[in-house]
C-alpha cells in the first residue's frame, strides 16, 4: 500500500505539469484520488488498529469523498461546456469582431461563432462584408490577415466567409 501512494503521488507529480490539457488533468486528478484512497486506507488502519475506533474509517472515506468531488468539478464544468461546444474559457466574441473588424478594408463582421476542437485549439467561422472594389486576390489577402489576426487570439483554425450585404 505505501509503495502504491508513492507511485501514484509520483506520477499525479509528473501529469500536474501538463494539466491545462483536459485529459491530463483527468488523468492527474485520477492518479491523486489514487493516492488519497491509499493514504486514507493507511491512517484509517493505524488509528484503527491503535484505538478500536472504527468509524474512522467511514470518516476517512467521507473525507476522500468530499475532496474528489471538489476537485473534479472543474474538470466536469470544462468536458461539459467542450461537449455543447461552448465559446471557450478565455475568448471573447466581442474582442474577436473586433479583431476581424480592425483589419483594414472589412466593411462589417457578423455571425461569429467560436468553438473547442480540443482543450488546446480552437475553430471560428465568421461572414464578412468586404470592400467590393477588392480584387478577388486582394479580398484572399485581407482573409489571410484575418486568420493570421486570429491566431494571436487562440483561433486556430477559421473559416471566414464573403457576404454580399451589412447585417
Amino acid at each position: 500500500m505505501p509503495l502504491g501512494i508513492v507511485i501514484n503521488s509520483v506520477s499525479a507529480f509528473l501529469f500536474f505539469r501538463q494539466k491545462h490539457e483536459l485529459n491530463s488533468k483527468a488523468a492527474y486528478l485520477h492518479l491523486l484520488a489514487d493516492a488519497l484512497v491509499s493514504l486514507g486506507v493507511v491512517i484509517a488502519g493505524i488509528v484503527i488498529y491503535f484505538t478500536h475506533l472504527y468509524w474512522v474509517d467511514p470518516a476517512i472515506g467521507i473525507v476522500i469523498m468530499v475532496v474528489i468531488l471538489f476537485s473534479t468539478w472543474g474538470l466536469l464544468r470544462d468536458s461539459f461546456k467542450m461537449t455543447i461546444d461552448a465559446v471557450p474559457a478565455g475568448i471573447e466574441l466581442d474582442e474577436i469582431k473586433k479583431v476581424i473588424a480592425s483589419v483594414p478594408h472589412i466593411e462589417s463582421v457578423h455571425h461569429v461563432h467560436v468553438w473547442p476542437l480540443s482543450t488546446t485549439e480552437n475553430a471560428l467561422t465568421a461572414h464578412i462584408v468586404i470592400d467590393p472594389e477588392l480584387s478577388f486576390e486582394k479580398k484572399l489577402q485581407v482573409v489571410d490577415e484575418i486568420k493570421h489576426e486570429l491566431e494571436h487570439h487562440n483561433i486556430h483554425h477559421s473559416t471566414i466567409e464573403f457576404a454580399k450585404f451589412r447585417q
